[in-house]
């Protein structure tokens, strides 16, 4: 039968088992998460390993800070085969330490590389996208629906970004928050905080980015077709100018 080693959800907890797959040279079918409903074809392994919780700094100092980078970057991506990709690019990576981003001759360096762009990309143009409403509470409120799973980047973008306010950013495709208590973040289950859309205020700061988006367009200049390059549709619902505009 085909084995399939799953892992607790968690970056850590998939870097602990890729390393322990790897040292004992071991080649998985699959690697996926504990949940995961396997076929009649396919044995579930659950190996139950305790959390190396060094695992970051080890990789850090071994293979250096990109290629963990690439590793989280791929780990935060919607890829069915993450998992799988990961484990051969930590593998290569460990074979080629130094010039593994240069391998482009193996699939999970392309691979990689390409979830790596996918999910940076996205991040990126979240980071631009996000509005903020304020609540009765004067907590600044956000909602995204990201195709990857961009909430930490965005969390510590805007660590820095707003360091003076309470915030949250609300991933609604996969009920997470990130919440800010003006010294660190932390990501929860949307379930352990309902938010509910009566409680929002009237937001003097939506007003004025409507305000300040109007008085900078040019309407001799207005191109739909660039904007949709730039503002892909998904992210339409939760962008104030464009839901103004509708």
């Amino acid at each position: 039968m085909d084995r399939v080693y799953v892992y607790q959800e968690g970056f850590l907890n998939l870097l602990t088992l890729l390393k322990y797959l790897i040292a004992n040279k071991i080649k998985p079918f699959n690697i996926k998460e504990e949940n995961y409903e396997a076929s009649l074809l396919e044995e579930v392994v659950d190996l139950r390993l305790s959390l190396n919780k060094n695992i970051l700094e080890e990789i850090k100092n071994k293979l250096g800070v990109n290629v963990l980078k690439i590793l989280y970057y791929v780990y935060l991506s919607n890829d069915n085969n993450k998992e799988l990709i990961m484990y051969y690019f930590y593998l290569n990576a460990l074979k080629y330490p130094d010039t593994i981003t240069l391998r482009r001759d193996l699939k999970c360096v392309r691979e990689a590389l390409k979830l790596e762009k996918y999910v940076g990309s996205e991040a990126h143009k979240l980071k631009g996208f996000v509005r903020f409403k304020e609540l009765n509470n004067k907590v600044l409120y956000a909602k995204i629906k990201a195709t990857n799973n961009c909430l930490e980047i965005l969390a510590n973008h805007f660590k820095r970004r707003l360091k003076e306010e309470y915030w949250i950013i609300h991933d609604e495709a996969r009920h997470i928050m990130a919440i800010y208590d003006k010294k660190d973040y932390y990501i929860i289950d949307d379930n352990l905080l309902k938010m509910e859309d009566n409680k929002l205020s009237k937001d003097k700061y939506e007003d004025l980015w409507l305000t300040f988006f109007k008085t900078i367009a040019i309407k001799e200049r207005e191109n739909k077709t660039v904007q949709r390059n730039f503002m892909p549709k998904k992210y339409w619902e939760n962008i104030i100018e464009v839901r103004e505009e509708k």
